[in-house]
């Protein structure tokens, strides 16, 4: 049985969409999983935001958690971990380096396709000799630099926008976003 973590900010919004409606989406589709969520910056016990849950009524999902804290143990326990954001994958990654085979944003793990994959890792490389570099007093070659910059802008987002106080159609617009990724998430897990 896979085990999922999904991991956004304060585990109110993102996250924990993403939990319930993979469970519900699983559990149609007969794929036995287990599903948790977690915040890289938040407290345990705070309620699901209340544009989530009803962007999850609208899908006849219930979610009755809190949220949760990242834990190493959530950490250990996960077999793929999946962030709403970049951002919460260099966190991730900050704090449980051990956990770098196994994170990825959820639309990257989802949609990954091999030319993509391939500018990523470049890119990753020429970060790393980037910062490499800096810690030596040094720069990035001017084609390196040009490179890097190409790759950036060539290599799609894959960050699902923060609904945090937005409006109703702000929350379901993110669901919508994080179901469609579901879909291929569980695509590609049942095609192991």
């Amino acid at each position: 049985m896979k085990r999922i973590l999904f991991i956004c900010t304060g585990n109110t919004c993102r996250s924990p969409m993403a939990e319930a409606m993979l469970r519900r989406m699983a559990a149609l589709r007969g794929v036995t999983i287990a599903v948790r969520s977690a915040g890289i910056s938040t407290i345990d016990g705070l309620p699901v935001s209340s544009h989530a849950a009803e962007a999850l009524r609208q899908r006849e999902i219930e979610h009755k958690s809190t949220s949760l804290a990242l834990t190493s143990e959530a950490v250990s326990w996960a077999d793929l971990i999946l962030t709403m954001t970049s951002n919460h994958k260099r966190g991730l990654l900050q704090w449980y380096p051990e956990a770098v085979d196994k994170a990825y944003t959820l639309k990257e793990y989802s949609n990954m396709d091999a030319k993509v994959l391939a500018d990523i890792e470049e890119l990753e490389q020429l970060y790393s000799e980037l910062h490499m570099k800096q810690a030596l007093g040094q720069k990035l070659s001017a084609s390196e630099r040009s490179r890097l910059l190409e790759l950036e802008q060539r290599i799609p987002s894959f960050d699902i926008v923060d609904p945090f106080g937005g409006s109703q159609s702000i929350y379901d617009s993110s669901a919508h976003e994080i179901e469609a990724a579901l879909v291929k998430l569980l695509d590609k897990l049942t095609r192991r």
